[in-house]
């Protein structure tokens, strides 16, 4: 069935030495096939999908306790791990130091 709603994960990073400061930029990593920018042409592979994103959307309907390898890709993320990160379509932070 399809729902009305769309929950999503979003990871995100920032260059700022206080990740608290409501002046800091925070910087979205995108998928190369999870949904995310609603003006983005919707990807289709078919028969295959991307895995990770595929994931995703179900970490979505639960929590972090039942889909601990989120954390584990989110410390590749920070480390700026190059396998990890082709696995994205975009990184933030390419080029610069890691979040």
């Amino acid at each position: 069935s399809v729902t009305k709603e769309r929950t999503e994960v979003i990871l995100q990073g920032t260059s700022s030495l206080d990740p608290n400061d409501p002046a800091a930029v925070w910087e979205e990593y995108d998928f190369k096939c999870k949904p995310g920018d609603l003006k983005r042409r919707p990807c289709f592979i078919s028969p295959y999908h991307y895995r990770l994103d595929w994931l995703m959307w179900f970490a979505a309907f639960q929590t972090y306790e039942q889909n601990e390898w989120i954390i584990h890709l989110a410390g590749k993320l920070l480390a700026q791990e190059e396998e990890t990160l082709s696995l994205m379509a975009t990184n933030p932070f390419a080029g610069r130091a890691p979040p």
